[in-house]
């Protein structure tokens, strides 16, 4: 079976998006983060105590998920809850969760 033109320059597009989408994941902190929030989601808070990052540090890996769409935010009083709400970041998160996030038995 022969590929056609119009498909290869749609593998082209998808595979440009997804090497972005893994450039924008392909930072420890930034990773660590979104494997806290594969079960759900956290404030900065819990974040913070459970990833060991801290501030700045963590103020500016969240800015950078946020603007990159990875994930989205609420608030509830004086707290910013995160969470994932992309299916495609949850799926790869999920995925990349149960190779390296998953508590060992």
């Amino acid at each position: 079976m022969s590929v056609t033109a119009q498909q290869i320059m749609q593998l082209n597009e998808l595979a440009s998006e997804a090497a972005t989408l893994l450039s924008r994941l392909a930072n420890p902190d930034r990773l660590l983060i979104l494997c806290l929030l594969v079960n759900g989601e956290k404030n900065v808070s819990q974040i913070g105590e459970e990833s060991g990052i801290v501030q700045p540090t963590l103020s500016q890996q969240l800015t950078v998920l946020r603007k990159d769409g990875l994930v989205q935010t609420r608030r509830s009083g004086k707290y910013v809850y995160y969470r994932l709400e992309n299916p495609d970041v949850l799926a790869i998160m999920q995925t990349l969760y149960q190779v390296f996030c998953a508590p060992q038995e």
